[in-house]
Formats: C-alpha cells, sequence, structure tokens
C-alpha cells in the first residue's frame, strides 16, 4: 500500500474515530430532529442559503464517510426546505457522497484486491463492462440494500465514475423523493417506523419488481432490433419445436433430450453419427492405448514373475482392432436409435437461412427447408493444421485422418513425428512407441501438458520417454522438407535449426471449432474462436443456441454433453425458465501412462488466480493396491480452503487416475469435504482407497495438537 493510500486511510479512520468519540450520533436521531426542527426552520428563514449549504455539506461527508444516518438526514432535507428543494439537495448530496465513497474505495482497497483476488475480479469486471450500469441501478432501486455497501463494492470494479455517478443518482432518486416527501410530514410522525405506512411498502415492493420488468423490457427491445431484419420472413407456424445441426456428443444429448419431452426434433448430421468422440477422438484412441498398453506388459512381463517377452503382433489387426471397437460402440449412437427414440434424422448438410429456417442438402442430392421456434448448433471442432511451408508435399496425418490412413499399412511407420505437447499429441506419442515406432514428440513451449502443474508435466514427459519417446520441448516447427527418399522436420531450438527424418507426420497441435459452412457468416451471428453465446449459450439470435466444441470453452465430450442439457432446456422452455451453464466442477484426464486426471484448480492457476491454497499430497507408491498391481507410482494432491477441508481442486497421477477423480468431482459438486471422503469406506483393497488416505493426511496435518497434549495427560490420569 502506498504512502498517499496511507493517509487517506488514517484520515478516514481519524474523522470516524472523532465522529464516536465525540457522541455526534446522538444529533442523527429521530426524537433530536423533531426537538430541533423549529430551530433549523427560524434559521432557515434568516439564512436560506448558508443552511442550505451546510446541509448539502453535512450530508455529502455523511455519506462519503458511510456514516450512520442518512435517513434521520433526508428526513430533516424535507422538514426543513420542502419536498422540491429538498428533493434537490439530497439528490445531488447523496450521490456526490457516494461517488466520493466510491473514489476513495477505488484508491484505497483496488490494487489490493486486485492483487489477491485477481482472476475472480476480472470475471466480475467482464459482467460490469457488460450490464454493470443496469446492475447498479436495480441495486441503488432496492433501499434495503446498504448503500454504504454498494459504494464499497462498486469501487473495486472497473465501472467508469461517471457511470457510476449518474446511475447511482438516477436509480436512488424513487427512494429519495418517498423519504424526503415523509420529511415534510415530520410533525405528523411519531417514529421511523411511521414513514412505512401501507402505501409506502406497497411503493418499496413495486421498487423491487421494477428492475425485473426493466430487464424484461430491455430484452424485448433488444430482442426487436436483432430480429428486425428478419421480420418478413419470420414463420407464423414453425415445422418443429427444435432443430439440431451437427450429431456429434452435444447434438445426440440435445435431440434426445428435445425427444424424452415430446418436443418435435429434426437432427442434421451430413457425416458419421457420433461425431469426433466416436470416430476420431476417445474411442478410437483409447482402442489403440489399450492395444499399445498390453504390449508394453508383455515386454516387461518380468515386473510380473513372467518372462519378458517381445510381442509379435499385426499393425494393420491392431488398426483393425480399432475400427472394430468402433462399430461395436457404433449402434448406441446410430440413426436407427435415435429414429426409435422419436428423433427425426436427416443426413446431410444443413444452412441457415434465418434464425428460424434451416435449409438442408440431403446426401441423395435432394434439397428441403425446414423451419424452427428454436435452432441448436452442434457442429464440433477439426484438428488445427499448422502452416508450415512443405506440409502438403510431405504428407500428414491428423487425429481425425489416421484411423483409415494408418489401417492401409501392414506395419507401423518406423519412424513417426508428433507435433504438438497436448493431450492428444502425449496419448499417441507413447501408444505408437509402445507398439514400436521410432516417436519424436515436438513441442514449442518448454513443457508438454502445459495446463497442468510443472511436476506432472515433468512426470508426462519421464513416463513418455521411459518408453522410448524422444521429446524435443522448446523446438518450433519451421517446415517440412524431401530429400530424395526422405521426408524432413525443421525446427528451430535455441538460436539453431535442427532436422528431424520420419516416415509419417501426426498433426497434434490441438482443434479448432467449425464455424464456416452452414450459415453463421451468412445471418451475422458473430464468431471468434469459438460462436459467440452467453451464459445461457444463446446466439445473438435468442432462439439459436450452440452447444459442445463448436462453443466453447472446454473441448471434452463430457462438456459437451453437459451443454447440451442447457441448450435443449433453455430452447425449449426458455420462455418460462432459463438456466446457466454450470462451470463449477469440470473434470478432465489425459489416457497416458500413468494417467493424468483433474478437477478444479491446481497449483498454477491458484497462484495466477491470486487464490490462497494448501497442497495435501498423497503417495501412491504406499497404497497397497498399486502395490500387488506393480503401479505403486504416482499420487493424489488435493487443494483445499487453508485451514478448511473445501477442495477447490484435485490432481491425480497414477493408474486409473480418470476413474479414481469422479469421487473428488461428486464431492466437489455437492459441496463435501475432505471429512466426508476419509469417513466413507472405501473396500480394500483398491486404487479408491488413495482418495481416503488423501483425506487422512489432510487430517493429520490439522490435528488439534493442544487438544490432543490434554487428552494425552487424561490418559495418564486414567492408568493411575
Amino acid at each position: 500500500m502506498r504512502f498517499r493510500q496511507i493517509v487517506l486511510l488514517l484520515l478516514l479512520a481519524l474523522v470516524i474515530g472523532a465522529f464516536v468519540a465525540l457522541d455526534l450520533g446522538r444529533y442523527l436521531s429521530f426524537e433530536q430532529l423533531k426537538a430541533s426542527q423549529a430551530s433549523f426552520d427560524q434559521l432557515y428563514a434568516q439564512q436560506p442559503v448558508m443552511v442550505a449549504a451546510v446541509y448539502f455539506g453535512v450530508y455529502v461527508l455523511a455519506t462519503a464517510l458511510s456514516i450512520p444516518g442518512a435517513v434521520i438526514i433526508t428526513l430533516g432535507g424535507g422538514a426543513v426546505f420542502g419536498l422540491w428543494q429538498g428533493l434537490l439537495l439530497v439528490s445531488f448530496a447523496s450521490t456526490l457522497g457516494a461517488t466520493l465513497a466510491f473514489l476513495a474505495s477505488r484508491f484505497v482497497l483496488r490494487e489490493w484486491v486486485e492483487a489477491r483476488f485477481g482472476q475472480r475480479l476480472a470475471d466480475i469486471n467482464a459482467g460490469v463492462d457488460k450490464e454493470g450500469a443496469f446492475y447498479l441501478f436495480t441495486l441503488r432501486l432496492i433501499p434495503v440494500v446498504p448503500f454504504f455497501l454498494i459504494n464499497l463494492l462498486m469501487g473495486l470494479t472497473r465501472m467508469k465514475t461517471w457511470t457510476y455517478y449518474w446511475v447511482s443518482q438516477l436509480g436512488m432518486l424513487a427512494g429519495t423523493a418517498v423519504y424526503v416527501n415523509a420529511g415534510t410530514q415530520l410533525a405528523q410522525l411519531d417514529s421511523v417506523r411511521g414513514i412505512l405506512s401501507p402505501a409506502l411498502l406497497g411503493s418499496f415492493v413495486l421498487l423491487g419488481i421494477f428492475p425485473l420488468l426493466a430487464r424484461r423490457v430491455v430484452a424485448a427491445v433488444q430482442k426487436r432490433k436483432v430480429y428486425a431484419r428478419w421480420a418478413s420472413v419470420r414463420p407464423k407456424t414453425f415445422d418443429r419445436n427444435l432443430i439440431v445441426i451437427g450429431g456429434g456428443a452435444a447434438g445426440l444429448v440435445s435431440a434426445y433430450i428435445a425427444a424424452a419431452v415430446k418436443a418435435k426434433v429434426t437432427l442434421i448430421e451430413a457425416h458419421k453419427m457420433g461425431g469426433d468422440c466416436l470416430n476420431y477422438g476417445c474411442v478410437p484412441s483409447k482402442a489403440l492405448i489399450k492395444s499399445a498398453k498390453l504390449a508394453h506388459q508383455m515386454r516387461h512381463g518380468a515386473k510380473y514373475g513372467l518372462s519378458d517377452t517381445a510381442p509379435s503382433f499385426s499393425f494393420k489387426a491392431v488398426m483393425q482392432r480399432v475400427h472394430d471397437v468402433i462399430k461395436a460402440i457404433e449402434p448406441h449412437d446410430s440413426v436407427e436409435r435415435y429414429t426409435s427414440l422419436g428423433v427425426e434424422v436427416l443426413q446431410g448438410y444443413g444452412k441457415l437461412v434465418n434464425p428460424w429456417t434451416v435449409e438442408v442438402t440431403l446426401n441423395n442430392g435432394q434439397v428441403q427447408r425446414l423451419t424452427a421456434r428454436s435452432i441448436v448448433i452442434a457442429a464440433g471442432a477439426r484438428p488445427m493444421v499448422p502452416p508450415l511451408p512443405g506440409l502438403d508435399d510431405v504428407g500428414y496425418v491428423t487425429s481425425d485422418t489416421l484411423w483409415d490412413e494408418f489401417a492401409k499399412l501392414d506395419d507401423i511407420p518406423k519412424r513417426i513425428v508428433v507435433l504438438g505437447g497436448g493431450p492428444i499429441g502425449c496419448e499417441l506419442s507413447q501408444s505408437f512407441a509402445r507398439l514400436g515406432a521410432q516417436v519424436t514428440q515436438v513441442e514449442m513451449g518448454e513443457r508438454i501438458m502445459v495446463r497442468e502443474d510443472e511436476e506432472v508435466s515433468a512426470l508426462a514427459r519421464d513416463a513418455l520417454q521411459a518408453d522410448g519417446v524422444r521429446v524435443l520441448t522448446g523446438h518450433k516447427a519451421l517446415r517440412c522438407e524431401r530429400r530424395g527418399e526422405d521426408k524432413i522436420l525443421v525446427a528451430s531450438t535455441q538460436g539453431k535449426e535442427v532436422e528431424i527424418v520420419f516416415d509419417a507426420l501426426v498433426c497434434a497441435v490441438g482443434r479448432v471449432a467449425r464455424l464456416q459452412g452452414y450459415g453463421l457468416e451468412d445471418i451475422g451471428v458473430p464468431t471468434h474462436r469459438t460462436v459467440d453465446t452467453n451464459e445461457y449459450l444463446q446466439t445473438l439470435y435468442p432462439n439459436i443456441y450452440a452447444a459442445g466444441d463448436v462453443a466453447g470453452p472446454y473441448q471434452f465430450t463430457h462438456t459437451a454433453a453437459h451443454q447440451a442439457w442447457y441448450a435443449a432446456v433453455n430452447a425449449l422452455f426458455g420462455d418460462f425458465k432459463s438456466f446457466k451453464v454450470d462451470y463449477r466442477v469440470i473434470p478432465w484426464a489425459t489416457f497416458i501412462d500413468p494417467e493424468v486426471a483433474r478437477v478444479g484448480l491446481n497449483e498454477q492457476e491458484a497462484q495466477a488466480q491470486g487464490i490462497a491454497y494448501e497442497v495435501t499430497k498423497y503417495g501412491i507408491d504406499d497404497l497397497d493396491r498399486a502395490i500387488a498391481d506393480s503401479e505403486a507410482h504416482g499420487f493424489v494432491k488435493v487443494l483445499t480452503v487453508p485451514g478448511k477441508d473445501r477442495i477447490l481442486g484435485v490432481t491425480i497421477v497414477g493408474s486409473h487416475a480418470g476413474d479414481l477423480l469422479a469421487e473428488y468431482v461428486l464431492a466437489m459438486k455437492h459441496g463435501l469435504g475432505l471429512n466426508k471422503i476419509l469417513g466413507t469406506i472405501h473396500t480394500y483393497p483398491t486404487m479408491a482407497e488413495a482418495n481416503k488416505y488423501a483425506a487422512g493426511e489432510w487430517k493429520r496435518a490439522h490435528a488439534p495438537q493442544k487438544l490432543l497434549a490434554w487428552v494425552e495427560k487424561f490418559h495418564d490420569w486414567r492408568r493411575g
């Protein structure tokens, strides 16, 4: 805290201290006001300007210092100056004083609060930028909300001072008028309670309802403005209640929910039902990981008392198994299943013509137009391909195309380069290395899995290197070249160029939302890296929603399904009740060996956001079941509120980490702390006991040592 801030804080404390020490509050009582009314009236008749100026200054000072008694001073204004002059003086004095309190809070406290709660305040400021003025207006309309508290808290935000001033003056005007008017009747009032007549209480009820009505009016005006260009083409009736574009996780769940509540719904998918997860992501990658893990275990049979054996296999057969797994799961997401559930499924390309109409070009060439009251965009994402010179010349595969391309091969490519150090790149690198390829993983950043804590990244790197992966961090891919039969990736590191020869190149540098091709740009729906949506998943047009990878901010199948519930329910019932998407507890896992799973905050995020935390860590190397399975490595790391068992986040590294995480997801979702986990019976011997032992570590660290010392003395006494 700077010197000027300290000086201002001391001055404020000094003034407030003097107010208390001199008992000046006795002048701000209803009885004192009534007793002095005649004197004030006489003085005002003699020197009206001086009295008005002193009154104005006192009111500003009292409000700026948040001194209690504003109601009494306001009544006095009505009693002495009458309704209109009193209203004028009180309105400007109270607003000026509130603004001074706002500025004092900002000057003294905001830097400290931003340093400690930076990310939280950033989220609040984003909301303030969007509709802070309206929010402040609604608070000012309800006199039961302590105005000094509003001044203090709003000063911590980035709201402009002028905005704060005029919104406060306008918002407080109605309540001020009520109290000033009551002051004009001071002689007839027996107490402050007398102000609260049935009529006045009714007025306050209306003041409370007004913000809700005002919000609806504003929303209606905005809605009318958004749809103005389409007013002439809005259908009078609709073919369907809901149209869903995209048959991945978000689209399937949206359509399923609509059908379950008996809405008429059409699902449009041009390619494969099940989307990326079934066909290119979660399912095939996990099938590959399983085959690769078995090959790894065979090579390390001695760990289990068996003989190390070099696995003999056909790479074509491994890839065929991947496709067999996809086919086995396919019926869950098939056209037939969803048709049986009541969903109309059209296989073709859907394109928005206007906010209610979708033109469908079916795969057989036919074209038809459908109308719906609401539309859900669930178009998913596609692999990002870096703009490397020469990339097309040497050829490459992505996480989408490798399953078909590699299935054509009799043998696994001898030398594979994987571009990208994120979850997809790590999973593929380890799997291909375990299946016998010489894998080089190239990552531009300083470490792989950069969203995890540094110790997790280091463990992941060690695990990949132990399986033979050459992990090159701090290497930026520059270009690809062909030299005879050789394919070469040229990368730069520490100012030097290095060359990596490969037979196959896998691009795994991330995924980008599919934003083109289905009419968003034609009807003016804003997009950036994803489709722009609000907290209800609505786009620019309130009847058009987006869910899943195309909406972000997460690219997980389970979050796509999570969002789909909100999109479908809001689309079908939003005129009556809408639900904001809840992102508070989002789990995810990277399925390398050992697995890495997380929910909530990790240490680097907590530090970046200025959130205080305690760390409790349990090493899985001490767990009986992990020892029995020769999987005794990894840890459970829990972040909690200092001194409390409330969970802020959990990171698990180890065998079945993704499964172990579920207990913490449940606990965080429903507000259960580590004490509850510790008090839950866990089957022995299982990996899940790691969660109980982690809770036990927290409990030991927070044992009441002073109480235990007395208990020890008690037991000594009992022994005689």
